[in-house]
């Protein structure tokens, strides 16, 4: 199948196709669908492998059906990686060699391809004694910033850096530190936070009552509830983070609470996970399934949908048995419960389809209409699967008095108790980031539209760059079957438009039918009041969601996206000029510790005021070890300089770089190499240089889309194009995404 857009076989390029050193790949995606179906075909019976090899091929060629990345560059490839994206780790243990032995086991997932949560509660708080060697502990959050250097310098899959989630009891005594800990744009950047609210918490802050900080029985002291939630809502008022977890929800409501208990999830917030849980992923594009778009009688093919939900629950069901998984403790865990997460994408264009506006009263209706097929077939497709392969080894009959069992339709409920269930949990709905720019733009996931089109810089082989303009999907079905005429504002809303309460209005709907959770961000105005903004998480509870993620433009992430008018593409950007006899510089002493003599960097500038920027950098010491590293960086990093007045990604490179003898603490802080440091150098001389230009008109419908401000940068092409959609970060310009 031919790809829609020029940035999907980009994607596909850089991403899922297989092209080994020797040997056939991937010529097309067709060749990739193939390649996928084969693999996953081979859990089948021998008899039934060719059969079901055309059915998985059929769904994934023409994008109906879209595994997980993972699965789409990984299954059949025999490359030594996992095909499952999440996992939440193992109980992080209260003593110094446990915890250091579950960050290896964080990292060797990683390595293979897998996002990973943690719950830190378990760590004892900063302060408190340790007891045998008289001295106090560090608390949770300075063992986070071991993980989180760590995750620096892992890179996923040999694609995308690792992604993380950190969880935090909101009874931890350590709770207003790590509330605050993204206040610092510095820390944590691999980790998306969230914290742990319980029902006692939201009873006390209803109340108005005093809420205890306890860890192991030990009251530490006492606080207001409405004064620890108002700093939690300040926090993620001004920094985009944390997101809460409403816990005792999430375990109450899990098919599995007989036999696990849940107290994180994975990087996103799709997969609420027991103790090193596993979760794979794929979504049905609801957007490819509508007949007849934008006329009096459009409409999903419910058959067609039940059909290809069957189809993807054995597909996911099967690469349970053919992945490889990083350690032997996740392949029990995913083998005893069978779990899988089968999702949607394409929401926000299928509503389009039929006429209906995203958070209207119709687009509620027709969601849970059409999230309502997928869950009665998932769970019939999971009990028919039972009868044939066997029932997920920890299947107890008492699964059938969970919530999410109980409103099923009494023939499904009859299937089930005659044969169990293959598969402990079936849906989940999963950032699509990146897998719905490679079907063509579909709106990703459950999220509304974010821009109908926009320009996006595609660098050529010379270094010039052209223009490119991308379209939702939808907008583009538009403009084949209306021609010129205008879209009508009042139906093609986006995130621009909405308000938070249309957000909770869809989250909540497609709660009620998804037995895990969903990835989703409340996306919010810069000036909406606080006050306002304060209720969203409070709101959410009432309506029942499981997790809920914010975002709104600050002053320490970023004003993210705004529209302007079209202008024509740039040129491709000159190198600069001669260097001047003499230049204005800075330089910065290095004391490294495991070096006899400091490092002196000194970096010049060229430029005056607003156009001030780095020329050339100079890495001196008289340590001769460093001679001809230093003398090779000065060089290359010069030239860098002196060609693109976009070089932080310079330092964000430099940063990730791991020496395997060990890194240093400096500054209270953990740094992973003197390359790091050095790169922690150049972006303080930088920060200054990046003042920010004044914000631009908010987007309106078909505007192409121009960054507001020069940060955030994708720290993969540097361009200034990063989105907040889902919990993930994910570049308009190159495709890149990552969730932490």
């Amino acid at each position: 199948m031919a790809f829609e857009i020029a940035i999907a076989e980009e994607i596909w390029t850089a991403k899922y196709r297989f092209r080994p050193a020797e040997g056939e790949g991937d010529e097309s995606f067709d060749a990739t669908a193939a390649r996928v179906a084969r693999a996953v075909a081979e859990a089948e019976a021998p008899e039934l492998r060719q059969a079901w090899r055309g059915r998985f091929e059929e769904a994934i060629r023409d994008f109906r059906f879209i595994p997980a990345g993972r699965i789409l560059a990984g299954a059949g490839t025999e490359r030594s990686v996992t095909l499952f994206n999440c996992f939440v780790m193992g109980t992080v243990p209260d003593s110094l060699s446990g915890i250091f032995e579950h960050l290896r086991e964080a990292a060797v997932t990683m390595q293979q391809g897998g996002g990973v949560g943690m719950d830190f509660s378990t760590v004892r708080p900063s302060g408190a004694p340790v007891i045998g060697v008289g001295a106090e502990a560090s608390g949770p959050l300075t063992f986070m910033d071991c993980w989180d250097a760590m995750c620096r310098t892992v890179i996923s899959a040999g694609q995308r850096r690792g992604a993380m989630m950190g969880c935090l009891r909101i009874d931890h005594p350590d709770i207003e530190a790590f509330i605050d800990s993204k206040r610092d744009s510095k820390r944590f950047r691999n980790f998306n936070i969230s914290v742990l609210v319980t029902d006692a918490f939201m009873a006390a802050l209803g109340s108005d009552s005093d809420w205890p900080l306890v860890f192991e029985g030990r009251t530490y002291r006492t606080i207001r509830a409405r004064e620890l939630w108002e700093r939690l809502m300040r926090a993620t008022y001004d920094c985009a983070e944390p997101g809460v977890i409403f816990v005792d929800r999430v375990n109450a409501e899990n098919n599995l609470a007989y036999c696990e208990t849940i107290s994180a999830s994975n990087p996103c917030g799709e997969q609420m996970l027991p103790p090193y849980g596993a979760c794979l992923l794929g979504s049905i594009n609801l957007a490819r399934l509508v007949e007849r778009p934008f006329e009096p009688r459009a409409a999903l093919d419910e058959a067609d949908l039940a059909q290809l939900t069957r189809t993807a629950v054995r597909l996911l069901d099967n690469v349970i048995d053919i992945s490889r998984y990083p350690l032997a403790q996740q392949e029990a865990e995913a083998r005893a419960k069978r779990r899988i997460g089968l999702g949607i994408t394409g929401l926000a264009d299928a509503l389009l389809f039929c006429g209906a506006a995203y958070g209207g009263r119709e687009a509620v209706a027709l969601t849970q209409r059409w999230l309502d097929t997928i869950k009665r077939e998932a769970y019939r497709a999971s009990a028919e699967l039972a009868a044939e392969k066997g029932a997920f080894p920890l299947y107890d009959p008492v699964i059938l008095d969970r919530p999410n069992l109980q409103d099923l339709d009494e023939e499904t409920r009859a299937l089930i108790a005659a044969h169990g269930l293959r598969n402990g949990c079936l849906t989940s709905i999963a950032p699509t980031g990146t897998t719905s720019l490679l079907a063509g733009n579909v709106s990703s996931g459950i999220e509304p539209v974010f821009a109908y089109s926009y320009d996006r810089r595609i660098r050529q082989p010379d270094g010039s760059t052209r223009t490119e303009r991308v379209e939702d999907y939808a907008m583009k079905v538009w403009r084949q079957l209306k021609g010129d005429a205008p879209p009508p504002t009042e139906l093609f809303v986006s995130a621009q438009t909405l308000k938070p309460a249309d957000h909770l209005t869809m989250q909540a709907a497609a709660q009620r039918a998804v037995d895990s959770s969903i990835s989703k961000t409340v996306n919010c105005p810069e000036d909406i009041p606080f006050e306002e903004f304060a209720d969203i998480y409070v709101e959410g509870y009432h309506l029942g969601c499981k997790g809920l993620t914010t975002y709104r433009p600050n002053a320490i992430t970023g004003s993210i996206l705004s529209t302007a008018k079209e202008e024509p593409p740039k040129p491709a950007e000159p190198p600069l000029a001669a260097r001047n006899e003499a230049l204005h510089g800075t330089t910065y002493k290095l004391k490294w510790p495991d070096s006899a003599h400091a490092v002196y960097v000194t970096i010049n500038d060229i430029g005056e005021g607003h156009e001030r920027r780095p020329f050339e950098i100079f890495i001196n010491s008289r340590n001769m070890e460093h001679y001809s590293w230093t003398v090779a960086l000065t060089r290359m990093i010069s030239a860098v300089f002196r060609r693109s007045s976009d070089v932080a990604f310079v330092a964000d490179e430099l940063k990730a770089v791991f020496d395997p003898r060990g890194g240093a603490w400096m500054g209270g802080r953990y740094v992973p190499s003197l390359l790091a440091a050095i790169g922690e150098v150049i972006e303080k001389h930088l920060k200054p240089l990046m003042e920010p230009e004044p914000e631009l008109p908010l987007p309106g419908t078909g505007a192409s889309v121009s960054e507001a401000a020069p940060r955030p940068a994708c720290p993969q092409c540097g361009a200034p194009a990063l989105i907040k959609v889902e919990g993930c970060n994910n570049c308009l310009e190159c495709g890149y995404s990552k969730c932490g």
